[in-house]
Parts: C-alpha cells; sequence; structure tokens
C-alpha cells in the first residue's frame, strides 16, 4: 500500500518558508502529470512513497483524448529514474505539489514543449510554461496537433472525473 506523508515539514511551506528540495526516485506514473516517488529511509522529513503533482502543468485525464500518451510518454521518461524534487506544498488531495528535474531537465517544461499538457493558468495570467506552450502549439505536436483541443479542467467540468 502506498503511503502519503501528510505534514508538511517545519522547514518549508506556504508561509514564506523556504521549498524543500530533494533527490527521490520515480516509482509509479498515474497520468501525465502525477507521479509516486521513493524518498528514501535517510530522508526524516518525508520517509517513504509521495505523491508528487507535477507543478505548473495540467495534463489530459487518463480517459480523455491524450491522456494514455501523456502518462506513457512521462512513465517512459522517469519510471525508475532519479529526479529532483522542488517540493511547494500540498494540494486538496493531499498530493506535494512540485517540480521535477530529470537529467537537469524541468519534466514540467518538457512534457508542455512535447505537446503532452497545457501550461497551468492561474486565476490571472499566463502560466509558468506559457512558452513552450505557444511552440507546441504553432509545431502542432501531440494534443496541439488537434484545432481545438479540451484542456484538462474543462474535461473534468463536463465529463467528471475518469474514476
Amino acid at each position: 500500500m502506498l503511503a502519503v506523508c501528510m505534514a508538511w515539514p517545519a522547514s518549508a511551506g506556504a508561509q514564506g518558508r523556504a521549498p524543500v528540495e530533494r533527490l527521490a526516485t520515480v516509482v509509479h506514473v498515474t497520468d501525465g502529470d502525477t507521479v509516486w516517488v521513493e524518498m528514501g529511509p535517510a530522508d526524516p522529513l518525508l520517509a517513504g512513497r509521495v505523491k508528487v503533482r507535477i507543478d505548473g502543468i495540467d495534463a489530459p485525464e487518463s480517459c480523455q483524448t491524450g491522456g494514455p500518451e501523456a502518462r506513457a510518454a512521462l512513465a517512459q521518461r522517469l519510471q525508475g529514474q532519479s529526479v529532483h524534487l522542488l517540493l511547494r506544498r500540498q494540494d486538496a488531495y493531499a498530493r506535494w505539489l512540485g517540480r521535477l528535474h530529470h537529467e537537469g531537465e524541468d519534466v514540467g517544461a518538457w512534457m508542455v514543449a512535447q505537446g503532452l499538457a497545457w501550461s497551468y493558468r492561474f486565476a490571472s495570467g499566463r502560466g509558468p510554461y506559457d512558452a513552450e506552450e505557444a511552440q507546441a502549439r504553432e509545431a502542432r505536436r501531440g494534443l496541439f496537433a488537434h484545432p481545438d483541443p479540451m484542456p484538462p479542467r474543462v474535461f473534468r467540468q463536463w465529463h467528471g472525473p475518469c474514476h
């Protein structure tokens, strides 16, 4: 059974504290923007397996067009691989939100540039990977090969979650 560490370490968190940086191994890819990582027994703050949502991207739902491809691409790239994490906080679903780097490359930027995810747009403004999304749209890569791909947030409003 996979366990989620629910407590935010005292050394990090929302109220102006620094994010937590760690090395971890990806042990499972849930979908195109969520992975499980093994933190290792030596980490007293975040021991065991932890669910991480890649901050700044929104990949298609697993039952949505492009969802299986996004998951497969992320799994092929990260499954069993070591990643550098920059964990910011936990979301409403108890997933850690954070940036992942693999072999020096920002995984979120890579997913968006490949046309496998959208740059996550916040209340007002562009997402952090807006430039990568614009390039993927212009090149008609992945999701953006379709004239009007449905963002996951819209898909969820119309169809609900896949599970």
